[in-house]
């Protein structure tokens, strides 16, 4: 399989160049792309700021709430690219139009895969580890199994701190990492934090990491690693992809 798998948080200069160069090289010869927006309400809004911001690097971006026939329209894909937003009401609409197996079985064949945020989470095996709140009701959670362990887009490390006036204050809520615990308090996969601008491309069985503007430092961090009952890994960009989920 080949899947290209962006947190999110492309909210720089930078790392929408990133994003941009990574997609260009994974897409090739690929000219048309189809796009999945079910993750927000206004589908025809989110097409045209895909195509403003030229998240589809230069290709055709048709969205698929475009077609007379879902089904049809993911079988004829070139590739196909499912948008961020609520992972639940992204998971709820392709239960609902019966598109779980008809995705799986065309990424598999060879179909190149792209998710970015909620996106990346339809590509683990549950969305357990989405950051969204359940604003819908899928009938389960699981996804579209992509992939054998579980992502958490947007990751970030330690305490929100708010700012009030001329402080900070900490926010009292969970960190990530406590909400992660609490998954393996329950639930056995791997559980890989992703950090907002960081990119995970597959090609194949080869797993390696990208991004601009992710982190600080020569050798910034794109994601860490937890295991049910073993010591967070930190990776930094640059470094080979965890054996553990190879």
């Amino acid at each position: 399989m080949r899947l290209l798998l962006g947190s999110g948080g492309f909210s720089t200069d930078l790392r929408r160049e990133g994003w941009k160069e990574v997609l260009d090289d994974f897409l090739g010869p690929v000219s048309k792309v189809l796009f999945i927006p079910f993750a927000l309400k206004d589908h025809d809004h989110y097409v045209e700021k895909m195509i403003e911001y030229d998240f589809s690097a230069g290709r055709e971006l048709v969205g698929i709430h475009r077609s007379s026939d879902f089904k049809s329209a993911i079988e004829d894909a070139q590739a196909i690219y499912v948008g961020g937003g609520n992972s639940f009401r992204l998971l709820d609409s392709l239960q609902k139009f019966d598109l779980i197996k008809v995705i799986q079985k065309k990424v598999q064949s060879g179909t190149p895969y792209i998710g970015v945020s909620a996106g990346t989470n339809m590509a683990c095996p549950t969305l357990m580890t989405t950051n969204d709140m359940p604003i819908v009701y899928p009938k389960s959670f699981d996804s579209l199994n992509l992939i054998s362990f579980q992502i958490n887009p947007h990751y970030f490390a330690g305490a929100t701190h708010i700012e009030d006036c001329d402080q900070f204050i900490r926010y009292g809520g969970e960190t990530r990492d406590d909400r992660i615990k609490e998954y393996h308090e329950m639930n056995n996969l791997p559980v890989l934090g992703l950090w907002e601008g960081a990119i995970l491309r597959v090609e194949e069985n080869e797993k390696s990491f990208y991004g601009k503007g992710v982190g600080v430092g020569s050798q910034p961090e794109v994601a860490r690693l937890f295991q049910k009952d073993k010591e967070t890994q930190v990776i930094y960009l640059g470094e080979s992809f965890p054996e553990e989920l190879k």
